[in-house]
C-alpha cells in the first residue's frame, strides 16, 4: 500500500465527476485504488476546510441544493483519511510559502508530504511543475 498526501482538488473530482472536465477519469481511478485497499491517503487538517468551502459556494450559487451539500459533506467526513493539525506544519509550510511564494494553505501539503515522505498529488498542473523540482508533488495527470 503507498501512502499519498490527497489534495482537495482532486477529491472534489470525486463528488462532481464531469466528462468536460480535465482529469476527471484519473481522479475516479485513484479513488477506486484507495477503495481496493491500494492506497491510504493522509491530509492536513485544511483539507476539511477547503471541501467544505466549495461544497458551500456550490449550494450558495444554487449548483446544488443544501441537502446535497449537506449529504455530501457528510460523505467526505466519513472517509478515514489521517490528517495531520496544521500547527505540526506551519512552521515548513510557512518557510516554504515565503521561498516559493506560494499559499500557505498550498504549503501545507508539500510540508505534509516531506514530513510524510508521501507524494502529494494535486490536480493543478502549474502548481506541481513549480514545486515539483524540491517537493515530493505529482500532478495527477501525470500519477
Amino acid at each position: 500500500m503507498i501512502t499519498l498526501v490527497l489534495d482537495a482538488g482532486v477529491a472534489l473530482k470525486w463528488a462532481f465527476p464531469m466528462a468536460n472536465e480535465s482529469l476527471t477519469n484519473e481522479a475516479l481511478r485513484l479513488l477506486q485504488r484507495y477503495r481496493d485497499g491500494e492506497v491510504h491517503f493522509i491530509v492536513p487538517d485544511v483539507f476539511w476546510a477547503e471541501i467544505a468551502n466549495v461544497v458551500l459556494r456550490g449550494a450558495r450559487r444554487r449548483c446544488w441544493t443544501r441537502p446535497d451539500a449537506e449529504t455530501l459533506t457528510e460523505y467526505f467526513a466519513g472517509c478515514d483519511f489521517t490528517t495531520v493539525p496544521s500547527l505540526e506544519l506551519l512552521s515548513e509550510a510557512m518557510a516554504i510559502a515565503f521561498s516559493y511564494d506560494r499559499s500557505l494553505c498550498e504549503c501545507f501539503y508539500a510540508a505534509l508530504a516531506v514530513q510524510a515522505r508521501a507524494n502529494w498529488i494535486t490536480a493543478d498542473e502549474r502548481l506541481a511543475d513549480a514545486l515539483a523540482a524540491r517537493f515530493p508533488v505529482k500532478w495527477l495527470g501525470a500519477f
